[in-house]
């Protein structure tokens, strides 16, 4: 049996050039597609993942700070609210921005549930613990100056973000 020489004609060996070049083309665009779609799943995942913690927390703080009222109605803090001034300045991405907010607040998870004209008379505490604190994020180290604290029910925190040296 005899196979013909296909491999010497030319429209043949444009067909497979054309082939090979498409299977290359065709990967590249599943790779940056796969990319594209396993990141922002990476960070919706890890956004409802720290709303979720932090709910969490603010839920047990406030039911064990529930158990301990008493008859008169007293007002606490309920929630944190944290505004990054300069944050497209430095062109940071959702992920970063929702990784410096989650851990401001795990440096002031301890003031939800706290009554509000305690944490109104401390607000210089506030401050130099967020001012003096240094966060890490990918081997980059970040400082913060408030530029704004509204202290409600609800602590609204407006920073501005510097990069700090260690």
């Amino acid at each position: 049996m005899h196979i013909p020489p296909y491999h010497r004609k030319r429209s043949w060996q444009i067909f497979a050039i054309g082939l090979f070049a498409g299977s290359i083309i065709a990967y590249i665009v599943f790779v940056f597609m796969y990319g594209k779609l396993y990141g922002d799943a990476l960070t919706n995942y890890l956004e409802l993942e720290a709303e979720m913690k932090d709910l969490q927390r603010q839920n047990e703080t406030l039911l064990h700070d529930k158990e301990q009222l008493q008859l008169e109605t007293q007002f606490t803090i309920q929630s944190i609210d944290i505004h990054i001034v300069n944050s497209k300045q430095f062109r940071f991405d959702r992920l970063t921005i929702h990784q410096l907010t989650s851990l401001i607040k795990d440096e002031l998870e301890d003031i939800i549930g706290k009554d509000v004209k305690s944490v109104a008379e401390n607000t210089d505490l506030i401050a130099n613990l967020i001012e003096k604190s240094s966060f890490t994020i990918d081997d980059l180290s970040y400082s913060f100056t408030i530029k704004k604290i509204v202290i409600t029910e609800t602590i609204e925190l407006d920073l501005h973000v510097n990069f700090s040296t260690k």
